[in-house]
């Protein structure tokens, strides 16, 4: 008889290792979901901050826009034939440079002032400096600078400058 306690002794031994506690399977879940928040806290930061560039890229290009129209216009006031008149009443109207100095829009727009649909969430400022220094020509009469800065939807302003000299 005693050979069978044995043996039925070793089944039961060998019952109780071939499972898992509910401790080890408790601490085996904590350690898969600790694990998976880590990863999932990565992914969630590379997907928000692969937006960014796209972000900033579409904040240079509403400048650039802005900057290629003002340098398009007129160095002295057409109608008057002067430097820096009172401006236009509208943007459409805009027909020199210092027209541009201290437009503020929120969203992006054309030359029309059509707001751009997408871009609405974009600010746009223009500055243009009567006492600009470009190497050796300064001074309001032969030389403008223009600055444009675009503050994207993140709150992050990308600045552009330009010169525009009289010709």
């Amino acid at each position: 008889m005693t050979g069978t306690r044995e043996v039925a002794s070793r089944r039961s031994s060998g019952r109780r290792q071939a499972g898992m506690s509910l401790v080890e399977l408790v601490v085996a879940i904590v350690v898969v979901a600790i694990t998976l928040t880590g990863t999932m806290l990565i992914v969630d930061t590379t997907t928000r901050r692969s937006a960014d560039p796209m972000l900033e890229r579409q904040a240079t290009s509403i400048a650039e826009s802005y900057l290629e129209e003002i340098l398009q216009k007129a160095y002295l006031d057409p109608d008057e034939g002067t430097l820096c008149p009172a401006p236009e009443p509208t943007r459409p109207l805009y027909d020199n440079v210092c027209d541009y100095d201290g437009l503020d829009e929120i969203g992006a727009r054309d030359q029309n002032g059509t707001l751009v649909t997408g871009l609405e969430a974009y600010h746009v400022e223009i500055r243009v400096d009567r006492n600009a220094q470009l190497g050796s020509i300064s001074g309001s009469d032969d030389v403008l600078r223009i600055d444009a800065t675009v503050t994207d939807p993140l709150g992050r302003p990308v600045l552009l400058a330009a010169y525009r000299t009289n010709p």
